[in-house]
């Protein structure tokens, strides 16, 4: 156990690390290549100001960065205030920004012009200190000079961040954490921030490692099954209880803007990987269940499922991804329109593999064509070997494997011959011409008792007639259904039949009749001779003498 836990413990590190990164890297501004427009419609620029104030965005983390390493001067260049009181103001404003600021500085506009959200268009509010009553942080845009408009922290915000920052002082002295966690600091984070990621986060998650052990435990218990390798709470679902409990925790601890931003990003990143494996989890379980109610015998079900589960699972990812996005502030908007364009290229070119795809997917749900049916398709007989995505594969009686694609097999005549439920019975007996009709009727009579006393025949269906003068016969039609399990017990059961009724046709004092020619030659001639007891007969007249008569 201890070295499960120590990989599981890993794991999720790991895992953290990595969110981590994205998180740190999704606070740095995005540097974008723009192309620049043609002369005629290109915008004039827009001048940047040195300490990034010409956003609403740009003026905040420059700011908090400049207050954080204690250069107050710089720091009060962002306050719509002058004089010696500047740099006290702007200390009391970061304390009051670090404590109490909600940690969604990604979401602050950062165009020159604002979001437009707020009630004038040269105002942004970029969150609400919540205290004794709520309090807007409102930046305001200012033209001094000749200098192209900046973003600076209004007047009327800076007059309430005193009363503010007296009333945070006031609820820190009685928080019942030591007073060293928050005022040691190691380099720019203080001691309260670094044991809440280094201690707070592993302990978390071994609380959730003990609470899946013990209602796993009590599952066993209470279950009638055997889940000797099941998890109550799996390794994702424990993740989301972790930044679940952690987020509370960061609200009510008094943690640092830049903890809180560093976790507000980790936690969306957490929140969409744990979210999205958990759905991809249920998806899989999904379909283990629907395999098992197939059956191992429907393998192209099972893999049109494997096929239909893996696109669930891009889509989930996909959905996370975007998620992510719009939580980071980035407009999916381009990206989605690419890839449609992109898909459109991918779905013309894969068209006929597409398809061939559908075309299967429509033969297994209409279960047209199943494994080791004995199937005619055109000049093409032979026994379903398999059934694919892209192509089904038959065996043919000569034992080679013939692959057909499955579009051509869903616009085709398909003949299942194995799917009989009865054979069809249907010989034609020719008796010879010199049958009389005492033996005509005789052969009826014996072969409708022979039908009758079969056990295998289907009686309504069963028929014998006299039903045509043939060129050289008199036929008989047999007609009967046959209960058979396969073709070759209904050959057996044709053959016994085929044979008794040779037998009532040779015990009748006839035969079988079969196509023949007899000849005679004229009697009164001296070279007259009787060919045969004939069907046919020839008169062959003597050739007249020269000069005589005929």
């Amino acid at each position: 156990m201890p070295a499960r836990l120590l990989i599981r413990l890993t794991q999720i590190l790991a895992l953290i690390w990595c969110a981590a990164v994205i998180a740190v890297q999704a606070q740095k501004p995005a540097a974008l290549a723009v192309e620049p427009a043609p002369a005629e419609t290109q915008k004039p620029e827009v001048i940047a100001d040195p300490l990034g104030r010409h956003t609403p965005r740009g003026t905040v983390t420059g700011f908090i960065e400049a207050a954080r390493k204690g250069d107050l001067e710089r720091a009060a260049q962002y306050l719509n205030v002058k004089g010696q009181t500047a740099e006290s103001l702007a200390r009391q404003l970061f304390d009051v920004l670090d404590a109490r600021l909600p940690a969604r500085l990604m979401r602050i506009s950062d165009a020159p012009q604002g979001s437009g959200s707020s009630l004038t268009p040269k105002q942004e509010i970029i969150g609400t200190i919540e205290g004794s009553t709520s309090h807007d942080i409102v930046l305001e845009r200012v033209t001094r000079g000749d200098s192209p408009p900046i973003w600076l922290f209004s007047r009327a915000t800076l007059d309430t961040i005193p009363a503010l920052h007296e009333e945070i002082v006031r609820s820190t002295t009685h928080r019942p954490i030591p007073s060293f966690l928050i005022t040691t600091r190691v380099g720019n984070l203080r001691l309260v921030d670094l044991v809440a990621l280094i201690v707070g986060l592993p302990a978390m998650y071994l609380v959730t490692v003990l609470l899946n052990r013990a209602l796993t435990s009590l599952f066993r218990r209470v279950s009638k099954r055997s889940l000797a390798a099941a998890n109550i709470l799996p390794l994702p679902a424990r993740l989301l209880l972790v930044t679940i409990a952690a987020s509370v925790l960061a609200a009510a601890l008094p943690l640092s803007l830049s903890i809180r931003q560093l976790w507000s990003n980790l936690a969306t990143v957490l929140t969409g990987v744990t979210i999205a494996w958990l759905l991809v989890l249920a998806n899989a379980e999904v379909e283990a269940h629907l395999v098992r109610r197939l059956g191992p015998s429907e393998t192209a079900a099972s893999s049109l499922l494997r096929l239909l589960r893996r696109g669930i699972d891009v889509l989930i990812v996909f959905a996370a991804v975007l998620m992510m996005l719009r939580q980071f502030g980035v407009d999916p908007t381009p990206a989605l329109a690419g890839l449609g364009v992109g898909g459109i290229a991918v779905a013309l070119a894969a068209q006929k593999t597409l398809e061939n795809v559908i075309a299967g997917a429509s033969l297994i749900f209409d279960k047209a064509v199943r494994i080791g049916d004995f199937m005619k398709m055109g000049d093409v007989i032979g026994t379903v070997d398999h059934i694919g995505l892209r192509s089904t594969r038959i065996r043919t009686l000569d034992r080679t494997l013939v692959s057909v694609p499955n579009s051509q097999i869903a616009n085709a005549s398909l003949e299942t011959l194995s799917a009989r439920d009865k054979f069809w019975f249907h010989p034609i007996v020719p008796l010879r011409l010199d049958t009389t009709q005492e033996q005509l009727q005789r052969i009826l009579d014996d072969v409708r008792r022979l039908l009758s006393e079969h056990q295998r025949i289907d009686l309504p269906s069963a028929r014998v007639r006299f039903f045509r003068l043939g060129a050289f016969s008199l036929d008989i039609e047999v007609f009967a259904y046959l209960f058979a399990v396969d073709w070759d017990q209904f050959l057996e059961m044709q053959e016994r039949l085929l044979s008794e009724i040779t037998g009532i046709v040779s015990r009748s004092g006839t035969s079988i009749a079969f196509p023949s020619q007899t000849m005679y030659v004229d009697s009164g001639s001296p070279d007259a001779a009787l060919v045969g007891p004939g069907d046919t007969r020839w008169a062959v007249r003597p050739t007249a003498s020269p000069g005589g008569p005929p």
